[in-house]
C-alpha cells in the first residue's frame, strides 16, 4: 500500500515539466492528497482560494465535520450542500443551536449518498429536517439525533418507513420523539437496526420495547438509562429474542427484578452451543453480553447478578475493567465476575510461608 509521502511524490512527478503560476495550475490530484493531511475547518478554508478549488474539494469530499465551527454553522452549510454530492458521512454538532431546518433541507436535496450524519444538540429544528431527510437521505444507516428536543413520534415514525438502513440510531434526550408508536415504527421498518440509544426518554413502557425485540432480532446495543416505565417484561422479551445483545444499559430502571436477570442468564445457557462454536473460531470475546449497566436497580439481589455475571465471562466487576456497573446498589457488594474468584482462589492454593 503506497503511503501519502509516495503518492505525492507521484503527483508531483506528474507535473515535471508543467509551469505552476496560479493556484489554479496545481492538478486536483496533487490538491487532494495535500487536503487528506489536514483537518476538515482547513479543507473549507481552503475551498475558498478559487472556484476551479472549490468545485475540486466540494465534489470529491466523502467525510466532512463541521463542529468546529462556532458561528454561522447554517449559512456555512447552505453554501456548502449543493457541492457535497459524494458526501457520505456529515457531523454537525453544535456546542450552542446553531443549525436550522433549512440547513437540513438543503442537505437533503443534495446529499443523496449520505450514510452517517450528526445532528446532536440541535434544539432549533422540527418535524421539518426529518421529513426532508425522508425524502432525500434513503440511505443513512447512522443517524445521531441526541438533544433534539422538538420532533413528534410522528415525524420520527415517518422517517422510519424511508431510511430503512438504519443500524445505529441516537435518540438519547428525545423525550417528544421517542413514544411506544414511535418504537414501534422502528420495529417494523429498521430490522437491521444494532444500536440504539433511548435514554432518558421516559414515555416508552414494555410494549415499546418489545416491538423492538421482535422487529430488531439484530440489536447489539440498547440504552434504557432513566426510562422509568419500563418492566422485567422488556428484559425478558429482548434476553428471548435478541440473541446478539452484547450491551444493556438499565441504569435508574428501578421497576426491574431478578427476574429480568435470571431470563439474561438464562438466554446466555440456551445459546451456550453457538457461544462454544465461537470459541473454535476465536471470537468468544464477541458472545454475550459485554456489557450491563444496572446501576440505581434497588430491587435486585445478589444471586441473581451473579448468575448473570457467572454466566457472561466479558462482564467485569474488577478493577480497571467495570462492564458490570452497580453503582448505588449497596446490597451487589458480594457480586464478583471471574477474574476475582479466579485471583481468589490462587490466593487461598498458594502455600503460605511459617512464621
Amino acid at each position: 500500500m503506497m503511503s501519502e509521502g509516495g503518492s505525492l511524490n507521484l503527483c508531483f512527478e506528474k507535473m515535471e515539466g508543467n509551469m505552476i503560476t496560479e493556484w489554479k495550475d496545481i492538478p486536483v490530484e496533487l490538491l487532494m492528497r495535500i487536503l487528506n493531511l489536514v483537518d476538515d475547518r482547513t479543507v473549507i478554508i481552503a475551498s475558498g482560494v478559487c472556484s476551479g478549488w472549490r468545485d475540486a474539494i466540494s465534489f470529491g469530499l466523502t467525510h466532512l465535520s463541521l463542529s468546529w465551527c462556532k458561528k454561522d454553522m447554517n449559512s456555512l452549510v447552505l453554501s456548502l450542500a449543493p457541492k457535497l454530492v459524494k458526501l457520505q458521512t456529515l457531523v454537525l454538532r453544535q456546542d450552542k443551536p446553531q443549525l436550522e431546518d433549512n440547513a437540513v433541507e438543503a442537505i437533503a436535496n443534495h446529499c443523496h449518498e449520505l450514510q452517517d450524519l450528526d445532528l446532536s444538540k440541535s434544539l432549533k429544528l422540527t418535524d421539518r429536517s426529518l421529513y426532508s431527510l425522508a425524502r432525500g437521505c434513503t440511505n443513512l444507516t447512522k443517524l445521531n439525533l441526541s438533544g433534539c428536543t422538538s420532533f413528534s413520534d410522528t415525524a420520527l415514525a415517518y422517517l422510519t418507513r424511508f431510511c430503512r438502513k438504519l443500524k445505529v440510531l441516537n435518540l438519547c434526550g428525545c423525550v417528544e420523539a421517542v413514544s411506544d408508536n414511535a418504537l414501534q415504527a422502528i420495529g417494523e421498518n429498521c430490522s437491521q437496526m444494532q444500536s440504539l440509544n433511548l435514554g432518558w426518554c421516559e414515555k416508552i413502557s414494555d410494549d415499546g420495547v418489545m416491538s423492538l425485540a421482535y422487529g430488531c432480532p439484530d440489536l447489539r446495543s440498547l440504552d434504557l438509562c432513566g426510562c422509568v416505565l419500563i418492566t422485567d417484561e422488556s428484559v425478558v422479551a429482548l434476553a428471548n429474542r435478541c440473541v446478539h445483545l452484547r450491551s444493556l444499559g438499565l441504569y435508574y430502571c428501578r421497576n426491574i427484578t431478578d427476574r429480568a436477570m435470571y431470563s439474561l442468564a438464562q438466554s446466555g445457557v440456551k445459546n451456550k452451543h453457538e457461544m462454544w462454536r465461537s470459541v473454535k473460531k476465536e471470537k468468544f470475546d464477541e458472545e454475550g453480553l459485554r456489557n450491563l449497566n444496572i446501576s440505581q436497580c434497588t430491587y435486585l439481589t445478589p444471586s441473581a447478578v451473579q448468575a448473570v455475571c457467572d454466566t457472561f465471562p466479558a462482564l467485569h466487576t474488577c478493577s480497571g475493567r467495570h462492564s458490570l456497573v452497580m453503582s448505588g446498589c449497596l446490597n451487589l457488594t458480594s457480586v464478583h465476575c471471574a477474574c476475582i474468584l479466579q485471583a481468589h482462589r490462587t490466593h487461598t492454593a498458594l502455600p503460605h510461608p511459617a512464621h
